[in-house]
């Protein structure tokens, strides 16, 4: 409990962290609120909610009764996430930035200002939990599994994890909202954000088009048929099967209701020969893979886990598969699964579990296709 000791929370304008908040003030804790201004390119635009959050955010800190803090981090935004963002794309790869934004500002630049507050404890509204076992923090999954946010948060370091505090990660989604309705919170009903933090709604390749410049190539078929023109790689990503112009291609004189109409995924990126490989069905072997190669690694313990058995996800919202873990030097890893794995993408975060614990991760090197 708080006995009054200082929580800086960081409040978004949404539920999860009003109800933190909340939680936080009623356990006994001096809390203070702060509102993190991220992104500021754009700010009038109609994707960009920032404005609306600022005033749902001092419409909850009013009726909690505790201060708000409008803080601008646009210029560490910019420098040590947006940067990177853009440089992964520009390589062919797909980043995820709100694992970069975790790293470097809410556990970083966030908790830097509320160390200079004089608090003892940051919060967020992620779904997680942290559990001090023998003088080690270890972080959890949030107890609602269908909200867990510990994939977002695996490179949190032993620092920043016993200094941090998640008081919905106890909590079911459904129990926040009953919470915020019944103490009435003005967001109780409030939508989830979607979508990356500084393109909120907005089309991507749109947005992605004022910073990258396109450079189209060939579109081919996994016999290397030239089948259409991508507008630049980093416009797509492993997996996707929306916005490739390749709707209609059949071969000639295929017979009608064939496999021949099956949907196109992106299967391949080779950014040597500027080229797009698609293939076919949502299931063709190039977009199986039963081994990947990770690197930067990040281990909650400050330690690579021992080799074995392990749970993994390659991307956020998916279920844990069964997988061998070989950890290698300079923080790369190796993972095997038991079953292929679909669109595993460069880029992206290979999160390792434990059952319940979240031990870290690695960001995606390469993976093996299983043809």
């Amino acid at each position: 409990m708080g006995k009054g000791k200082r929580v800086v929370v960081g409040l978004s304008g949404g539920v999860d962290s009003a109800v933190s908040a909340w939680l936080l003030k009623r356990q006994g804790w001096d809390v203070i609120a702060i509102f993190m201004k991220n992104w500021e390119d754009d700010d009038d635009d109609e994707y960009c909610s920032s404005r609306q959050d600022f005033l749902d955010a001092a419409a909850v800190a009013d009726v909690i009764g505790i201060e708000l803090e409008h803080v601008n981090f646009a210029a560490e935004y910019r420098d040590r996430v947006f940067a990177e963002f853009l440089r992964e794309y520009q390589a062919g790869r797909t980043p995820n930035p709100d694992v970069l934004c975790n790293a470097e500002i809410k556990f970083k630049a966030f908790l830097d200002h509320a160390m200079r507050l004089g608090a003892e404890k940051i919060a967020t509204g992620h779904y997680a939990r942290v559990r001090e076992n023998d003088g080690r923090f270890e972080l959890l999954k949030g107890l609602d599994e269908t909200k867990d946010q510990s994939y977002f948060l695996h490179r949190l370091t032993q620092a920043q994890l016993g200094k941090s505090l998640f008081p919905v990660g106890e909590l079911r989604k459904t129990e926040v909202r009953r919470i915020a309705a019944e103490i009435g919170l003005p967001n109780a009903r409030k939508k989830d954000s979607t979508g990356i933090c500084f393109i909120g709604e907005r089309p991507f390749r749109e947005f992605l088009n004022r910073y990258i410049s396109k450079e189209p190539g060939p579109i081919k078929d996994e016999r290397g048929r030239v089948i259409g023109q991508h507008q630049g790689l980093s416009f797509y990503t492993l997996g996707q099967r929306q916005g490739l112009g390749i709707g209609g291609i059949k071969a000639r004189g295929a017979r009608k209701g064939g496999g021949e109409h099956a949907p196109w995924f992106v299967a391949r990126k080779d950014v040597e020969s500027n080229t797009l490989w698609v293939v076919q069905g949502h299931d063709h072997p190039w977009l199986q893979s039963l081994a990947l190669q990770a690197g930067d690694a990040s281990w909650i313990a400050g330690e690579a886990p021992p080799a074995g058995d392990y749970g993994s996800k390659t991307r956020y919202r998916q279920a844990d598969a069964p997988c061998r873990l070989a950890a290698g030097a300079n923080g790369a890893f190796q993972l095997a699964f038991d079953q292929p794995q679909w669109a595993v993408t460069p880029g992206q975060s290979a999160v390792l579990y434990d059952a319940e614990l979240c031990l870290g991760g690695g960001v995606i090197a390469s993976a093996q296709p299983s043809a």
